[in-house]
């Protein structure tokens, strides 16, 4: 039986809100989709103007490295249907995190995390940022009592990805939320593995969202992209970051976030996405939903079916029941938890004979392209880390990521199944799933 995408409800109004979101100046020529302004430099009428536009006192644009009218509306959407006081496109979902780090931390603050983390971010809080001082703190979220204990007047942040890359775990982000604002610490989440439309952070207490745009919402893997989502939720003169309390006298308690990440960080950085990428993620706005309810159906499905395959190990997927997530992950996210599962196989050598196998689903890196895709993570994402790092993050050598596209499911399924069949016998018998790892279901 395949997956009935009838049975899951969209998001009322989504299309609606970001189909009708008007531009901020009207166009000229009355285009529906605004143009792309593929212009580095901007116009004044006069040097006064061009003062003000600099400084802070108009809201024109002056350079694209700043600002420019098509990531403008591209932002604007964004914030219209989620609720965020701003919203910060930015050139990748890297960019979005390393970004908003740099805006909380300075030298002796903390930030505290999970050591279930994508590579890259892992290496950016414990490496790039570590050697200038700050220090990344990991506790398991899941045991609010252990995160606590590490806050103290230096924690500039908890922070955390909702669904783990490629763990798959989920931690109550409401108890953490109110046990860090307990304390004055803000919350930032990688929200990437579940879209706006489906999970809202800002009722779940986060008050700085991060997200991949690269993912879901390119449509098709168009471009990068990264999106950073200020709810004004919190009070930043509490921040052990001096430059961001000076930053609150100046621009206010709530805005000092996003005040500080456009004047300085932004334009330092030169992080900002392109014209064309906001042009292009502004269509795949268009028709996220749609595609995210069809994605993380087949995932759901797939994730269901593959659990009779005997030569798989382990289906990890949070919204299969016995899942230790899954109570969990259906509050929080409802009943479509994004549209990425894992297999775990007997052997390192047979995840890579199942991936080189495969016909339909393609080998590469990314996530919630139109197309499916399957990647050994800890050859690749986890690559450069040493055996006993990976070990330390659960992320195993037997284990396979699959993102899940708009293919037809049951031709997904016969894909995998076909895969599975041309493993050599020699790589049986499977392990029973307990003997994988201690730390995962």
């Amino acid at each position: 039986m395949q997956p009935d995408f009838r049975n899951f409800t969209l998001m009322k109004n989504y299309e609606t809100t970001v189909l009708t979101t008007p531009y901020a100046q009207p166009d000229p020529f009355g285009a529906l989709a605004q143009p792309v302004y593929h212009s580095a430099a901007f116009e004044f009428p006069s040097a006064a103007a061009m003062s003000d536009a600099f400084c802070g006192r108009s809201p024109r644009h002056s350079y694209s490295r700043i600002s420019n009218p098509t990531v403008q509306n591209f932002e604007r959407r964004v914030a219209r249907y989620t609720g965020a006081m701003s919203v910060t496109a930015l050139n990748t979902g890297m960019a979005a995190i390393s970004g908003s780090m740099l805006n909380l931390v300075q030298k002796g603050c903390n930030v505290i995390t999970s050591r279930h983390l994508f590579g890259n971010t892992f290496s950016l809080l414990s490496r790039t940022l570590g050697q200038f001082g700050v220090e990344m703190r990991t506790a398991d979220l899941c045991n609010l009592k252990e995160t606590e204990r590490l806050i103290d007047e230096n924690t500039c942040a908890l922070f955390f990805e909702i669904i783990t890359n490629p763990q798959m775990e989920v931690a109550d982000i409401a108890a953490l939320a109110q046990m860090a604002h307990s304390h004055g610490v803000p919350v930032m989440a990688d929200t990437t593995i579940v879209p706006f439309t489906a999970f809202h952070a800002r009722e779940f207490g986060v008050d700085i969202e991060l997200i991949s745009s690269t993912k879901y919402i390119s449509a098709g893997a168009t471009g990068l992209g990264g999106l950073i989502l200020d709810y004004g939720s919190f009070d930043w003169s509490q921040s052990p970051n001096s430059l961001l309390q000076q930053q609150s006298r100046r621009a206010g308690k709530k805005a000092a976030f996003t005040a500080r990440l456009k004047t300085e960080i932004l334009t330092n950085l030169g992080i900002m996405m392109t014209p064309y990428e906001a042009y292009m993620q502004t269509l795949g706005l268009e028709t996220l939903d749609i595609r995210f309810r069809r994605q993380a159906s087949s995932a759901l499905w797939l994730a269901q079916q593959l659990t009779h395959e005997p030569r798989i190990c382990r289906v990890n997927h949070t919204a299969l029941e016995g899942n230790p997530y899954h109570e969990l992950s259906e509050r929080q996210f409802g009943p479509l938890p994004g549209a990425m599962l894992t297999i775990d196989l007997a052997t390192r050598d047979e995840c890579f004979a199942f991936i080189d196998a495969l016909k339909v689903i393609r080998r590469a890196t990314n996530l919630f392209d139109h197309r499916s895709l399957a990647i050994h993570p800890a050859s690749t994402i986890f690559g450069l880390f040493t055996p006993e790092e990976r070990g330390e993050m659960d992320v195993l050598d037997t284990t396979v990521r699959l993102s899940i596209g708009l293919e037809d499911p049951a031709d997904l399924l016969d894909d995998i199944r076909q895969a599975l069949e041309s493993l050599s016998p020699a790589l049986q018998p499977i392990p029973s799933p307990s003997s994988l790892s201690p730390t995962l279901p």
